[in-house]
């Protein structure tokens, strides 16, 4: 076991952050309510592109202070981050050369938040992750997704069926996008310690090996999650809020879904991680107050840190940056309770 899967196992707790343009929507477009994840909300109420890219004219979130969200982390007992930096609307929060579509050249912010999350958590003394959403893109004319309609989502469709309606093609997404931006993020925030992908639906074998092989080329020690999917990972992202009695799972080939984005699957370091919400959205929704109770969420942690599994709770930052006010107090309620 090399010193990043041993840190891994020993940090138990993380924070991770999803923030993008739905963060400024906060869960509600032209009357209508999103689904419960607030981050779906352009594909649950089909809201064009042209109409979803004048949000980046309003994005200017003046209270986001890198430094103030990576010491709450430390200060409630976290030991690194991982922040979204291109969610399925295709949005970055990077300064990206392979697509002016960003934070850095489409808002009047004007700044990388990437850059700054990832100097922040590096003075603070915090591992620094990335979430990217590989396989969906809904700004993209061949964002992938397309070929599982038939299965539910949190939207309408798993593609941009609504802008799109032609021929689609994941590779040209792929080779024009994908990689290039993924070789971004790998080449230009310093050290990356895991890398965090999300529903693998079109992705062929080789295009999560090839993303796999480029991640290790650039960052031999970041760890890679089991969302990448077809079987390339370091360590097993559990689903959503998932709070299982044990990790002990059937090793056989032919009865684990490498794809499915929920449920155990063999992990070869002996490494696993829930990402859970605090709430029931992952990004900002006002009307979304269902909040968990500290004592739940403290024993949540708990259980999963007894069984050996990391525990990445969520914050979703608002418009201005902020994180919310609720999720503050409930973050030094599950500290408190840890200390009696």
């Amino acid at each position: 076991m090399n010193e990043n899967m041993k840190w891994f196992k020993e940090a138990k707790y993380g924070m991770m952050i999803h923030w993008g343009l739905y963060s400024l929507l906060a869960g509600e477009y032209d009357g209508k309510s999103s689904s419960n994840y607030a981050e779906w909300i352009q594909s649950k109420l089909q809201i064009p592109n042209a109409e979803y890219e004048k949000l980046t004219d309003a994005f200017n979130p003046i209270y986001f202070d890198a430094d103030k969200i990576v010491n709450l982390a430390k200060d409630v007992g976290m030991k690194y981050l991982v922040i979204t930096t291109k969610h399925h609307d295709g949005f970055a929060m990077y300064k990206s050369e392979v697509d002016k579509y960003n934070i850095f050249d489409s808002t009047p912010f004007h700044r990388d938040v990437i850059k700054e999350l990832s100097e922040a958590c590096k003075k603070a003394g915090l591992k620094f992750g990335i979430y990217y959403s590989q396989d969906l893109d809904w700004h993209d004319y061949n964002g992938g997704g397309y070929l599982s309609n038939d299965i539910e989502t949190a939207g309408t469709t798993w593609d941009n069926s609504w802008d799109f309606t032609g021929e689609k093609d994941y590779n040209l997404c792929f080779e024009n996008k994908i990689m290039p931006q993924i070789e971004e993020l790998m080449t230009n925030y310093g050290e990356i310690a895991t890398a965090w992908f999300d529903v693998p639906m079109t992705l062929t074998e080789e295009q999560s090996k090839r993303i796999y092989d480029t991640v290790k080329k650039l960052q031999p020690d970041c760890l890679i999650n089991s969302r990448l999917g077809n079987g390339e990972y370091d360590y097993v992202s559990l689903g959503d809020n998932e709070i299982p009695d044990t990790t002990e799972v059937e090793a056989s080939d032919e009865k684990v879904d490498y794809n499915a984005v929920d449920g155990l699957k063999p992990s070869p370091n002996g490494l696993y991680e829930t990402a859970g919400t605090m709430n029931d959205s992952w990004g900002f929704s006002y009307h979304d107050q269902n909040w968990k109770k500290p004592e739940d969420i403290y024993k949540y942690k708990k259980h999963l840190n007894d069984l050996g599994i990391n525990y990445l709770l969520n914050v979703g930052l608002d418009g201005l940056g902020r994180i919310p006010m609720d999720s503050i107090d409930n973050l030094k309620a599950v500290k408190g309770l840890e200390n009696n």
